[in-house]
């Protein structure tokens, strides 16, 4: 089955660059040139991949990031000519799977496009297995087919990173993972220098679902290495 990989870019020379390597990769592509087209083409269809660049007309990229991650877990590649750090942690931020600035080897975005679809596709079938198999801790529930956390029955909201964190952890309960390991299994590269992005996201994931942060009881700070998932919880 072909690959969907929508393209997000106002630089109609780079468009046709992206469009006839995109296609090498066994993949039917679309292009759009603004923030509001590429939010009506994500939210209708389900794209395998979107290569979404940071400065475009009508609605910039990151707000289009944005607004996919509150319902698609699409997985997105920033494209910009942006070098700041601060762009960087942004895009891990709000919930992209990768980034790569301009100028960039082709070599290079073929192989991360990949490897960011490969676990995409390694994530869905990982979630069918464990269809029967949801994790239970008491008051907090995590159904994996559905996508679904819940505490006392209440439905917690959570981002698809802060999803994908949770399951990951406890689904091995006592097993520390550092924080360069959690970059590298849920963003799928390693992002050196980004280990904040971890912090940031496990703090956020508290407080959604932890009765104390202060003293949390279920996603716990394994000193001097990372985190783990209580495994008395």
């Amino acid at each position: 089955m072909e690959n969907q990989i929508l393209i997000v870019e106002d630089d109609l020379d780079i468009v046709d660059l992206l469009e006839i390597h995109m296609k090498d990769l066994n993949a039917q592509v679309e292009s759009v040139t603004d923030g509001e087209m590429a939010l009506q083409k994500a939210k209708a269809n389900d794209y395998d991949l979107i290569l979404l660049d940071l400065s475009i007309p009508k609605i910039n990229g990151v707000e289009v990031c944005r607004e996919i991650r509150k319902t698609k877990n699409t997985p997105i590649i920033m494209v910009t000519a942006r070098t700041e750090e601060i762009d960087k942690v942004l895009g891990l931020e709000i919930g992209a799977d990768d980034y790569i600035t301009k100028p960039f080897s082709i070599r290079e975005l073929k192989a991360r496009a990949k490897a960011v679809m490969r676990r995409s596709d390694q994530t869905i079938h990982q979630n069918e297995n464990a269809k029967s198999k949801p994790l239970d801790f008491g008051e907090l529930k995590i159904n994996v087919e559905m996508r679904r956390v819940t505490i006392n029955d209440v439905k917690i909201e959570l981002s698809p990173k802060e999803f994908d964190l949770l399951v990951l952890l406890a689904s091995h309960p006592g097993r520390s993972y550092s924080r360069s390991e959690l970059l590298d299994v849920i963003w799928g590269y390693n992002f050196s220098g980004y280990e904040h992005t971890v912090n940031s996201h496990i703090n956020r994931l508290r407080a959604k679902i932890e009765p104390d942060m202060g003293n949390p009881s279920y996603v716990l700070t394994t000193w001097g290495i990372g985190y783990r998932f209580n495994e008395e919880a």
